[in-house]
């Protein structure tokens, strides 16, 4: 079997009263579409701080969730010096807190993760392709092998999501196609 894949950056999820307090209105402007329906890259941008050291330029996606959801790449973490664990979006309990910043606003909030590895499979393929929700697979990538789960949603896009640096360790090119088999639940 065979999946797209789709490269994230570092991004943010925010709750409507963060983004109402950092940017000082309603509603986030729409950059572009993304490939999940419903899913948007915000014109939007913010800084992440913490301790002495900063990323700028942080995207948002919309739209608002229940929960703010800053998640960053290994590097991201390394570079910042914070344990964050790997987790499915969502999952926010008993992760770090950062400062997040906006000109001379600025909000601490917990929800650091850094997003596990996983196979986005809309609801309307899920019995044709004979993957459920948290399935196990293998895929197989230029530069070795290695495991995701599966996430089956009504707003799924089929397509593996991976982080930049993982396109690196695995030597997986943007808009790429590879091979996936289900292995275990």
């Amino acid at each position: 079997m065979k999946a797209p894949v789709g490269i994230s950056n570092r991004h943010v999820h925010l709750d409507k009263s963060t983004y109402e307090y950092l940017f000082e209105r309603e509603e986030l402007q729409k950059r572009n579409d993304l490939n999940q329906i419903g899913e948007f890259a915000s014109t939007d941008v913010l800084s992440l701080e913490y301790g002495d050291k900063t990323i700028d330029n942080v995207r948002i996606v919309g739209p608002f969730r229940e929960h703010n959801q800053i998640e960053l790449l290994k590097s991201d973490l390394e570079y910042l010096g914070i344990d964050a664990p790997t987790r499915r979006s969502g999952d926010l309990e008993n992760t770090p807190q950062i400062k997040l910043k906006v000109k001379d606003k600025s909000i601490i909030t917990d929800g650091v993760i850094k997003s596990e590895i996983h196979l986005h499979v809309p609801t309307s393929m899920e019995q044709k392709l004979g993957l459920h929700e948290r399935d196990v697979i293998l895929i197989t990538a230029p530069r070795g092998s290695f495991k995701a789960n599966v996430k089956v949603s009504n707003n799924g896009y089929y397509e593996l999501h991976i982080d930049k640096d993982e396109k690196e360790l695995y030597g997986i090119d943007s808009n790429a196609v590879v091979d996936i088999e289900k292995i275990d639940k």
